[in-house]
């Protein structure tokens, strides 16, 4: 069984790159339609274990990594922690790709983990 959990429309996320060329705001963490992006960040594709195609944004300027997103599940956007202005207000709810988890990696055994990522229901 997976679980999702969808961030309520009244919270508001902001971040940025290190050097701060490019800015984005989302009122739902994931949901591409709903990322609001300031500055062009670059991106680099590569061939997802879906066999479709990942796309990794960054700032070309600094070399901050902002975003990914699949064709596998075009709908969703992940958003790299560490370009958030505060992420303080967030913790793990899952683990992914745990699989390739190196041995010194302490996973919570509280939380849920997957050997990829994982699917979307339906």
């Amino acid at each position: 069984m997976h679980r999702f959990i969808i961030v309520p429309m009244n919270i508001v996320l902001s971040g940025g790159c290190a050097c701060g060329s490019i800015r984005y705001r989302s009122g739902v963490v994931a949901i591409t339609d709903d990322l609001q992006v300031s500055g062009t960040p670059s991106t680099y594709s590569v061939r997802g274990s879906s066999g479709q195609s990942t796309t990794r944004s960054f700032c070309g300027g600094c070399g901050s990594p902002l975003f990914t997103r699949s064709e596998a599940n075009p709908q969703f956007t992940s958003i790299r922690f560490p370009s958030l202005d505060d992420a303080s207000a967030f913790a793990p709810m899952l683990d992914i790709w745990t699989s390739s988890a190196q041995p010194w990696v302490c996973l919570d055994a509280k939380l849920p983990h997957f050997a990829e990522s994982p699917q979307p229901p339906g």
